[in-house]
């Protein structure tokens, strides 16, 4: 039987607003949805044991963890902490396994979500849970896991018949950008679960809006939605203390390249994990770097330039470990005119152009692109009409986007 779907904006006006610079958002001062919960805890969430799904990058604007804020608060008992990929602390790297432990300042159990079977809470992890809260800093690509793990706990939150509530954050690389094609079902993944583009554009509050409304999970659905958060808004325009959301996203400007950088992932170049700027430059021993330099950088393409660089990789890196190999870097020069979904897969193209011996594929690729589409375009030497078409794709979506946007 389907579950009447409830959703509470807190705290927000429901008046259509007139647009403003982004530069007014950190002036009326950005309250992350932590924060607005707590101001003003919803009567239905009152007294109720809550499990709480976070980690590191859930603060409010002086940099107290939620961890801590929910287990003082007065209102709700925090009875269980639930981590996602990367674990309680965000330290852990990409992959690595995550043991079940007890949080050491509070007592509670934290639960690994990356370890359970499915990747999503399991009966035993939410046997005393009234509640699931969810707080994660979202970084606006789809391939990023924490939006999957919030998918799946919707879903147990609606098999035991309790609330969701998730507690809004900004999008930190803005609300008005959409890049890439829609994943196709059939690629469905950990990284990407629903059709949504590479870069969406939306925060975790109206993603979970919309998976539970398009895909049929059917949640008692509460979003906190941030306060004075204007979809021009970056990160660092919105005056709240920057945390990296895992160990190789080190940057805003990282973030920004990784819907698209990301992609390297599923080739035989290094994304530049191991090094000082992952996801912001690439490299291969066998990458003739200043020769696919110039090629890129006479395509013009718009906010983005190329620079031909060596990175040292780390020893404990799998690929090219311990060795200097010749590397080109995104330099982003305008990130509003920046598209790193075009850029990254047109520098595949033409890296796999110019080394037709040396560039493979890994098995990765068509699940982190959410199609064979990439691959097969690239391999037919039609890659330029896809992402003609994907541009189209990116489009419709800012339409059918709209009933599920909150700010």
């Amino acid at each position: 039987m389907n579950r009447l779907v409830t959703l509470v904006l807190v705290a927000a006006c429901t008046a259509p607003r007139t647009p403003e610079p982004a530069e007014s958002a950190a002036a009326a001062g950005v309250r992350p949805g932590i924060e607005v919960f707590l101001a003003n805890v919803p009567p239905a969430i009152k007294g109720k044991r809550v499990g709480l799904i976070t980690n590191n990058t859930a603060i409010d604007r002086a940099g107290t963890l939620d961890i801590d804020l929910i287990a003082q608060s007065k209102d709700v008992k925090l009875v269980a902490l639930l981590a996602p990929e990367h674990g309680i602390r965000g330290d852990a790297m990409d992959g690595v396994k995550i043991t079940d432990e007890v949080d050491p300042r509070t007592g509670v159990p934290v639960y690994s979500l990356y370890m359970a079977e499915d990747r999503g809470p399991t009966e035993a992890m939410l046997k005393d849970v009234d509640v699931l809260l969810y707080d994660l800093q979202e970084v606006g690509g789809r391939t990023w896991t924490y939006v999957s793990s919030m998918a799946l706990s919707m879903k147990a939150a609606a098999r035991k018949g309790i609330p969701f509530v998730v507690l809004d954050r900004p999008n930190p690389i803005g609300g008005e950008i959409i890049e890439g094609a829609l994943l196709d079902p059939k690629f469905a993944s950990f990284v990407g679960m629903y059709p949504i583009p590479a870069r969406h554009g939306m925060t975790v509050g109206e993603l979970a809006t919309m998976f539970n409304t398009q895909h049929g999970i059917n949640a008692n659905l509460i979003v906190v939605r941030v306060e004075n958060w204007k979809r021009s808004a970056w990160m660092d325009e919105t005056g709240l203390p920057w945390v990296k959301p895992s160990p190789n996203l080190r940057s805003l400007a990282a973030v920004n390249s990784y819907p698209g950088s990301v992609y390297f992932e599923g080739t035989t170049l290094s994304e530049g994990r191991g090094t000082d700027r992952p996801f912001e430059q690439i490299g291969a021993p066998w990458l003739k770097a200043e020769d696919v330099v110039r090629v890129m950088n006479d395509k013009s393409l718009p906010g983005v330039r190329f620079e031909a660089i060596t990175m040292a990789i780390s020893p404990s890196t799998p690929k090219h470990k311990g060795l200097t190999v010749p590397a080109i870097r995104f330099v982003v020069t305008d990130r509003k005119a920046y598209r790193p979904v075009r850029a990254s897969l047109l520098l595949i193209d033409e890296i796999r152009r110019q080394h037709p011996r040396d560039f493979a594929w890994t098995r990765s690729i068509d699940r982190l692109t959410g199609s064979d589409k990439v691959r097969l375009a690239i391999e037919g030497g039609t890659l330029p009409a896809l992402l003609d078409a994907w541009d189209r794709e990116a489009a419709a979506f800012g339409e059918s986007r709209k009933p599920f946007l909150l700010y």
